[in-house]
């Protein structure tokens, strides 16, 4: 497999992680904001429709541009959200962080899929595509129980800089790859 799907699968590996840590932090978040664990959860409500409308908005605004670029967009869009989270300094803050974050997630997959299977010959493109969606999956078994355990250790802030920084990795991995 060419090493640029593990660019992608970072990508979607760091998506994910973002997605889903939120749940094991609620009450740090929740405490750290002096807001009920119920307000503090619906940042994952406010990520998931951010999630449903960047699907549909972003992609239909990206299909004229180059994959390659379009995909570095996201991430940048992904990184910004996951700073300004890990920033945030009101609740409203941290929740237009998560929307921003999770504006790029339909997108990336999306765009992420054609590109992964563009990358490979065509009795390798469900491959190539299973091993970016993996990302996704090792965010869901392993990233969010580490990075619960990191923000939960070091601040729930922590997890999004860990999170921010494999982004960052992720799209040098797309530019250069």
């Amino acid at each position: 497999m060419p090493i640029a799907l593990f660019a992608l699968a970072l990508g979607g590996f760091g998506i994910g992680l973002t997605e889903f840590v939120i749940m094991g932090l609620l009450p740090e978040v929740a405490a750290d904001f002096a807001v009920s664990e119920a307000v503090a959860g619906a940042l994952i409500s406010g990520y998931a429709l951010a999630v449903a409308v960047g699907a549909i908005g972003l992609t239909v605004a990206l299909t004229r541009l180059d994959r390659k670029k379009a995909l570095v967009g996201l991430m940048i869009v992904f990184i910004a959200g996951n700073v300004l989270s890990a920033l945030a300094t009101s609740y409203e803050v941290m929740m237009l962080g998560r929307i921003v974050a999770a504006l790029s997630h339909g997108a990336f997959f999306g765009i992420g899929a054609v590109v992964a299977a563009n990358l490979v010959p065509a009795n390798r493109k469900a491959a190539a595509i299973s091993l970016m969606f993996a990302g996704l999956t090792v965010a869901n078994v392993l990233g969010v129980p580490i990075g619960t355990f990191i923000g939960q250790a070091t601040g729930w802030r922590s997890t999004f800089w860990v999170i921010a920084s494999i982004g960052v990795v992720a799209l040098v991995g797309m530019a250069v790859l």
